[in-house]
């Protein structure tokens, strides 16, 4: 979308890690930026997507790095569920490399239809309530037919993540997925395997 504004966020945010938890304190200012000129392709997301079959455990397998998961050396996990007003509860844990696990606790909601994979997520609560202007997007891009893997993707294509049930995938459901990675402009070679038995960039692994 060529005249997508872009939102610079100017606060800092200070995390304080408790036992096996993160607290996210954040004051949020939004600064409007200038007209984008280079934006990419509209992102196409999942349809006929079921919340319900979604909810549960997923593993990470693999993901473009990201500086909030810098901690994280291995056994990076999600945990979806319901919530009584209707948002999408989010438990995300990883084990760092000295064998303390890290928390981090956000709530989801959709963006548009609840049967199109659109959604965003917040980790940012202020007395109690959610800040809904710090979520990021969080955009399922595709999507096994049983619910055995997803693909999460963004906009503007800086992140991108693959999670599963089990903690590793095949090698023709690495290529499948690098297809699906590709048709929405992604550079497959930025995707890092993630789990204990397996390493590498996604493009060579999915050869």
């Amino acid at each position: 979308m060529a005249n997508r504004v872009r939102f610079q966020l100017t606060s800092q945010a200070r995390i304080i890690r408790g036992t096996g938890r993160w607290i996210a304190i954040l004051l949020v200012g939004v600064l409007a930026g200038g007209c984008a000129s280079d934006a990419p392709a509209p992102m196409h997301t999942v349809t006929g997507f079921d919340l319900q079959r979604y909810l549960g455990e997923w593993h990470q397998v693999a993901a473009i790095p990201a500086w909030f998961q810098s901690d994280c050396a291995t056994n990076t996990r999600a945990n979806y569920a319901l919530g009584d007003d209707g948002l999408m509860e989010v438990l995300n844990s990883c084990e760092t490399a000295d064998g303390s696990i890290n928390q981090a606790e956000a709530r989801a909601r959709f963006l548009a239809y609840d049967s199109h994979g659109k959604l965003e997520v917040t980790f940012v609560e202020v007395l109690g309530a959610w800040v809904w202007p710090a979520a990021g997007d969080y955009w399922i891009i595709g999507l096994d037919t049983d619910y055995q893997w997803s693909v999460v993707g963004e906009p503007s294509r800086e992140f991108a993540w693959v999670l599963a049930r089990s903690q590793t995938l095949d090698t023709q459901t690495l290529r499948n997925i690098r297809q699906i990675l590709e048709r929405e402009a992604y550079d497959s070679c930025a995707l890092l395997l993630t789990t204990p038995d397996q390493q590498g960039r996604l493009c060579d692994v999915a050869k």
